[in-house]
């Protein structure tokens, strides 16, 4: 999701991060002590946080504030918590957290409940390794004063309390009920890290099997006694209305219950889905496009290239680099263009409501609780506690599901609303719904230019960005958008790393453009890293300097960064030469690097590109610093994904606008890469003992750059439209 968010939850969590945790994240730390409460199957839990249950039957239950959509948060959240409190990993799963703010603050978000901004492990990190350490505490006071034996002398192992002179022995689930009764400790000691038996080892994932034999609970996997199908007719144009519809032969067909108006649509209601879509098909409507949005890409892209033409306002400014750039005897120039983005996750929007008279319940892949709680009470009346929401899995989400206007959750209750059903209803969007359905990775240009000394070393480097703002109008406003300018837009470029004297980041933000757009999985970073790491390989050719050792260079201030840069290098066999292709096809090697989410990446790429231009990745070679290495193969296989969603993306990704009406529907015009695509890949953590990071989305943006320069070094040729086109590399 967020930079800026992150960054915002870097500032709070170091003003005095152990107030914070026990004030605001665990209050039930209190000295009533813990609770007991009634869990599946009425077996007597201990729950001594908001974040764990150790029930009678021995299990231990995590419960997560932070929705699972595929990137491991569930498992990397349960291995902290067993980590201290060492459980054995078997006895181990986890639960949704429903929607609550006050129990369940995201700690990065401020006072709201949500995920996003690679925040998972970094906000919890602390928060749950007390969780576990206080439970252990509590359950070794409990067998203490069962056995009369100090509490110094017990130890705790793989989910078993153990008195070794005294040979006492019991599990968690046999010291439940007295442990509850213990009062919760002020204070507890944390594992020193070498001591770790879970944390930085492989451990299972926790959602696999279920995920593996049809057990998970998705929101399309959601059937209630009575509930409807719902699926809606949208405008083709963003801004467009309902004018008139005749839902005559809709009615007429088996199954449909009901067709309503809704603000944004018509909505056909079923029993199933496929007797709904067919109702919708029958739908006859008539759109007032007279306010929607008419301009198709290349238009936006016109009035862009004219704008960065034109100073804009300031996003970072260090010594002169207009006079700099006036007074230089060299100057290289770039401009860049990166199209609007799909989510595009497998599974398509979807939402299930019900409303029982005084209360909403929800069933969603839920990902921004308390801003969707808050809408869909306000959408009712109701006060968000009477707003129930259940988390569900989610088929991935990439930012698509937290979205600050609720859109797709807020469809579903209005959809419920209009027809005044107390059924629940399912509101199903088919892939081509979703694709045209708005809230893109904003279309973005890029204008670039460097000052060159007689050296090589560069004397001066000017940014200019246009494209869209994704916080304008979100309740992220206020902190995001700063003197008018959105960190979102800029981030990667404002923040560049490199020791450059006379450096200029500036933004136009136009508001004639109403495409609606939101944070795509690694947000500003997907478009700045491709600029400013190919611009910066165009310069070391320029200066006839080794891209590696150029950068090395510049980030002498900057260890982490030159860290995982020479890891790649050194990985990948940076200067040793390629083997050679077959006739006609020309190969290459191209870095980059990125820092993202306060976590840092870089890849070395291998590229075939074939003599009609098309572009074979071989091999993709990835260092990565994200701390604390909670879940190694958690993190491998985030970067994995990373690399075939950012090739996705590079390859073949590109929504287009002709007439404001969106032009891709499903797969087939806007594909994913295939297996048959998919490079080597190789993913190398950087040992670390600083806390935890994101890795769900800092993967994503070095991709492309690397792909782009191994390109350029096989070709000579420097790609700066996306995607890549074939036409441009022809022999």
């Amino acid at each position: 999701m967020t930079q800026a968010i992150h960054n915002l939850s870097r500032r709070h969590f170091l003003q005095g991060s152990a107030g914070l945790t026990l004030g605001l994240a665990l209050p039930a730390f209190a000295a009533k002590g813990a609770k007991t409460a009634t869990a599946v199957g009425s077996v007597a839990a201990f729950e001594p946080t908001p974040f764990l249950s150790i029930g009678a039957d021995n299990s231990v239950t995590v419960i997560s504030k932070h929705l699972e959509m595929g990137q491991g948060t569930y498992t990397g959240l349960a291995t902290i918590v067993a980590e201290e409190l060492d459980a054995a990993w078997s006895q181990v799963r986890v639960d949704g957290a429903p929607a609550d703010a006050k129990r369940y603050n995201n700690l990065a978000f401020g006072p709201m409940q949500g995920t996003g901004g690679s925040t998972a492990m970094a906000n919890s990190w602390d928060q749950l390794r007390q969780t576990g350490a206080v439970a252990r505490a509590m359950l070794v006071a409990a067998a203490a004063k069962r056995w009369n034996v100090p509490a110094a002398e017990i130890g705790v192992r793989d989910g078993v309390v153990s008195h070794a002179a005294s040979k006492h022995r019991a599990t968690f689930g046999e010291l439940a009920e007295a442990a509850a009764a213990e009062a919760v400790p002020a204070s507890v000691p944390l594992k020193d890290p070498k001591d770790f038996s879970l944390v930085g080892k492989h451990a299972p994932r926790k959602d696999s099997f279920a995920k593996t034999n049809g057990t998970a609970q998705f929101t399309q996997d959601v059937h209630l006694p009575g509930m409807l199908v719902a699926v809606v007719a949208h405008p083709p144009r963003f801004g467009g209305k309902v004018k008139s519809f005749d839902a005559s032969k809709t009615k007429a067909v088996k199954g449909v219950v009901d067709v309503v108006a809704i603000p944004n649509g018509v909505a056909v209601l079923a029993k199933d889905t496929w007797s709904a879509k067919k109702g919708r098909d029958a739908l006859s409507v008539e759109w007032d496009d007279s306010a929607a949005f008419k301009l198709g890409s290349d238009e936006i892209f016109a009035r862009y290239h004219a704008l960065a033409q034109t100073p804009g306002l300031i996003a970072r400014k260090d010594g002169d680099g207009d006079a700099a750039l006036a007074g230089a005897a060299k100057i290289v120039k770039a401009s860049y263009d990166f199209p609007y983005l799909a989510h595009a996750a497998m599974e398509p929007m979807n939402c299930v409501v019900q409303f029982t008279g005084d209360s909403l319940e929800v069933w969603n892949g839920e990902q921004f609780q308390t801003v969707d709680q808050g809408n869909l009470a306000a959408l009712f009346g109701l006060p968000p506690e009477k707003v129930n929401i259940h988390m569900l899995y989610a088929g991935g989400s990439f930012g698509r599901r937290a979205c600050t206007d609720s859109d797709y959750v807020k469809e579903a209750a209005s959809i419920v609303k209009a027809a005044g059903t107390r059924a629940p209803v399912k509101m199903v969007w088919l892939r081509e719904d979703d694709t045209k359905g708005g809230y893109y990775r904003p279309q973005f240009h890029h204008a670039m230019e460097a000052a060159l000394n007689a050296d090589g070393s560069i004397r001066a480097w000017r940014h200019r960005l246009v494209g869209q703002s994704i916080a304008k109008g979100s309740p992220f406003e206020g902190f995001m958008i700063k003197d008018g300018v959105d960190g979102l837009s800029v981030e990667g470029a404002a923040s560049l790393p490199y020791g450059i004297p006379n450096l200029q980041v500036e933004l136009h933000t136009p508001s004639d453009i109403t495409v609606p757009v939101l944070w795509w999985r690694s947000v500003g970073s997907t478009h700045t890293a491709y600029s400013t790491e190919t611009f910066l390989d165009k310069l070391a050719a320029e200066s006839k300097q080794d891209p590696v050792a150029l950068r090395l260079k510049l980030l002498d201030k900057h260890p982490r960064h030159a860290g995982v840069l020479r890891l790649a290098a050194e990985k990948a066999g940076w200067g040793t030469p390629l083997a050679k292709g077959k006739p006609g096809e020309r190969r290459g090697r191209g870095v980059a690097v990125h820092e993202s989410f306060h976590s840092y990446v870089a890849q070395v790429a291998e590229v075939t590109v074939q003599a009609d231009g098309s572009v074979r990745v071989d091999r993709v070679v990835t260092a990565v610093d994200c701390g604390v290495a909670i879940n190694p193969d958690v993190i491998r296989a985030q970067v994995e994904g990373s690399v075939g969603f950012a090739l996705s993306a590079a390859l073949h990704g590109e929504i287009t606008l002709k007439d404001g009406v969106v032009e891709q529907g499903n797969f087939g015009e806007y594909a994913p890469i295939r297996i048959n695509e998919m490079p080597k890949t190789e993913v190398y953590i950087v040992p670390s003992a600083e806390k935890p990071t994101g890795i769900g989305e800092p993967a994503v943006p070095p991709v492309a750059p690397s792909v782009a320069n191994a390109i350029a070094a096989a070709t000579g040729k420097w790609l700066t439209r996306l995607p890549f086109r074939s036409d441009e590399l022809k022999a």
